[in-house]
């Protein structure tokens, strides 16, 4: 693909002003990254500045609601952002069996993506609609610049080590939509490159020839079959069909696709190819650095902790019936904040697959070893997780040892400051509160600065059993919650036909345990709504049922919980800024999406009334 051979004719513009202008709008499209990019770090430099303000106004008694906006312009900018947000936060869920992955984006990323498009669309035709002879020709080649243009850009979006991430402060996964989103606009501005100089051969009867003469033409078209390929195996049907599947071919097919590139494109802009090069290799590093840093100890400490070893990490697993496994890593030498994840190789149970799962406990877990050990709530889905199940479980009845050896690589995330809220809002379906129990705990157990002075907490789940793990937490939080002075409201709801009542019991405090089952029974019988069930867990026995729901703010239910109405109460009792975090399915999510911007836009947030900020933050498990 010489553009210094082009022909262009007549007035038209000569091949040197093309491929100069051609280059000049490659150029311009990093101006534009660049230029989104230095506006979010505005953004969050201008809420970390807040965000400190807060945090010292907190240390002042005196001040009754210090997340309250205390200038004109912290009011400005508090008017800016619940305007922001009422815009972006709504989403559409496509309620349909089968076709919920059409539900579309939420408002926020479609903004992004119209921005994106339009963008690119400018690119594809400014000074390149020029209806003459080399019509087709000049369509093509700027639209060749276009697609790899695009391709660093594509594969910095992938990195784990994601710079682009870093810059704005968040986490690399949080990005990933847009990385497939950038991928298919590649594909059509690919499509549209192909197709207009194919139509023009077609019109000069010189197709065998080009071919003949252009092997380069051949490699573009593998490169397009490969784009092609990728793009309909993003689709989330092809994803969740077998992930660990779709990850080793999406990897393999992503070098395949660079090769392609660097031999179609002139050497003028092969410059793009070795960015991406760049980019993958410098991730790839990084992960490989990091798996020996934390899974290689050169003097493993035998002696201080049960745990330690040459290689990897001991690892116990627990089941949880037949939907959850619960796995303690025991001697991890590296910090990390709730909200963040790790990647998780058990080469016993998968040797070529590793795979990301949220850090469950907020800080070293008693009871297992003087060293850091961390938990992982994993629920049996399919393939790798549905093994790991089975495979605890056969242990567990064979009463052989249940550990295995993990490595480990993390942790991975950028959550956010929890403290800096006046009321935290935790809602999290079945595993989700592996995200928010962690958030809670974290918060009661801090000893610096918080604005914190009330929580409600929302767990919902289908099975009984995966209420039972986190129920013994949930107490120790709401106990400790009592002591520092914060108000914590806990609602779980247990949606599955009969499973309230089944709600597991340990084997061992068999008196005390059977004692409280029959109480419970007798509560629930003939009542969907039964308060103050507080419940052992790991062999401890707690006090009696009946005697705790005057303080402890624990209630059940049997049915699908209102969550509007929850946060809405929420809100209406704070006099600041309150925190919604909600981890759960993508219907979940969307509901809270849209009732958070309903709820800002009636109360008329930072618009003239009293009404304070509701900020969100999702976290959605799926493939």
């Amino acid at each position: 693909m010489d553009m210094g051979g082009m022909d262009m004719g007549g007035e038209s513009m000569s091949p040197g002003d093309m491929e100069t202008t051609n280059r000049t709008y490659a150029k311009s499209y990093w101006y534009f990254i660049a230029t989104a990019l230095a506006l979010f770090l505005i953004t969050r430099t201008i809420n970390f500045a807040q965000n400190w303000s807060r945090l010292r106004r907190s240390k002042t008694h005196s001040v009754k609601f210090p997340t309250k906006p205390t200038s004109v312009f912290s009011q400005l900018w508090a008017t800016l952002t619940a305007v922001a947000r009422e815009m972006t936060y709504p989403q559409f869920y496509v309620p349909i069996r089968g076709l919920s992955w059409m539900t579309p984006p939420p408002m926020g990323r479609i903004y992004i993506l119209l921005v994106y498009w339009a963008v690119i669309i400018y690119m594809m035709v400014k000074d390149a609609v020029i209806v003459d002879v080399n019509f087709y020709e000049r369509i093509g080649y700027r639209n060749a610049w276009v697609t790899v243009t695009q391709v660093p850009f594509l594969y910095l979006l992938a990195s784990r080590a994601n710079v682009i991430a870093f810059i704005v402060g968040m986490s690399y996964e949080r990005l990933n939509w847009l990385h497939r989103w950038v991928a298919r606009t590649m594909f059509v501005t690919a499509t549209v490159h192909g197709f207009h100089f194919w139509t023009g051969w077609v019109q000069a009867e010189i197709v065998a020839d080009e071919l003949s003469m252009m092997p380069m033409v051949k490699y573009g078209f593998g490169a397009w079959g490969i784009l092609l390929w990728m793009t309909i195996t993003s689709f989330k049907p092809f994803r969740s069909m077998a992930y660990e599947l779709f990850v080793l071919q999406h990897v393999l097919a992503a070098i395949i696709f660079l090769w392609l590139i660097y031999v179609h494109v002139p050497k003028n802009a092969r410059y793009n190819v070795w960015f991406a090069i760049a980019a993958l290799c410098f991730d790839r590093a990084f992960r490989l650095g990091l798996l020996f840093w934390q899974n290689i100890k050169l003097r493993a400490n035998r002696s201080c902790c049960e745990g330690a070893q040459w290689i990897g990490h001991q690892t116990q697993l627990s089941p949880v019936g037949e939907s959850m496994t619960v796995l303690t890593i025991k001697d991890v030498h590296f910090k990390w904040k709730p909200g963040q994840h790790l990647y998780l190789w058990l080469p016993g149970v998968a040797p070529f697959e590793a795979h990301p799962y949220t850090i469950a406990s907020a800080h070293q877990m008693p009871e297992t070893c003087i060293c850091n050990s961390i938990q992982l709530v994993i629920r049996a889905h399919s393939g790798f997780s549905k093994r790991l199940n089975r495979l605890a479980r056969k242990l567990e009845s064979s009463g052989k040892k249940q550990t295995l050896t993990s490595l480990v690589v993390g942790p991975y995330g950028h959550p956010t400051r929890w403290d800096i809220f006046e009321t935290l809002v935790l809602i999290s379906a079945s595993t989700g509160a592996s995200y928010t129990l962690p958030i809670l705990e974290s918060v009661l157990h801090s000893n610096s600065a918080s604005c914190i002075k009330r929580v409600d907490f929302l767990l919902a789940a289908r099975q009984g059993e995966e209420i039972g793990f986190y129920h013994e937490r949930l107490h120790e939080a709401i106990e400790k919650a009592k002591s520092m002075g914060i108000e914590l409201d806990v609602h779980i709801a247990v949606t599955g036909n009969g499973q309230l009542a089944v709600v597991p019991f340990p084997s061992s405090s068999v008196s005390t345990a059977s004692q409280e089952k029959q109480t419970f029974e007798e509560n629930f019988k003939g009542s969907s709504n039964v308060e103050g069930v507080v419940q052992p867990l790991m062999g401890r026995s707690r006090r009696r049922l009946s005697g705790t729901s005057a303080d402890s703010h624990i209630h059940h239910s049997a049915s699908r919980p209102d969550v509007s109405d929850f946060i809405r109460t929420a809100v209406e009792a704070t006099g600041g800024e309150t925190g919604v975090v909600v981890c759960g399915g993508q219907s979940l999510v969307a509901k809270v999406r849209t009732s958070v911007a309903k709820l800002s836009d009636e109360r008329a947030v930072h618009k003239g009334t009293d009404a304070q900020g509701i900020y969100l933050h999702v976290e959605e498990y799926c493939f």
